[in-house]
């Protein structure tokens, strides 16, 4: 049975009243946990009010 771990990364937006992710950082980031050996299996934002986004969350998987 395959075995794994988890690692979960938060990025923050910003803006006067939130949504704005820097695409860049962004890519940045899930590009070098790939190449550690991450899979992203599951992204999602998180909710500040009247549709904007707080953060973004990254969730991410390997083989142990």
């Amino acid at each position: 049975m395959d075995k794994w771990e988890y690692k979960t990364i938060k990025f923050k937006t910003t803006g006067w009243a939130g949504g704005v992710l820097d695409e860049t950082d962004f890519d940045g980031e899930l590009n070098r946990m790939g190449f550690e050996g991450w899979e992203l299996v599951s992204c999602f934002d998180t909710n500040q009010g009247h549709g904007a986004s707080r953060d973004v969350i990254a969730v991410f998987k390997r083989k142990l």
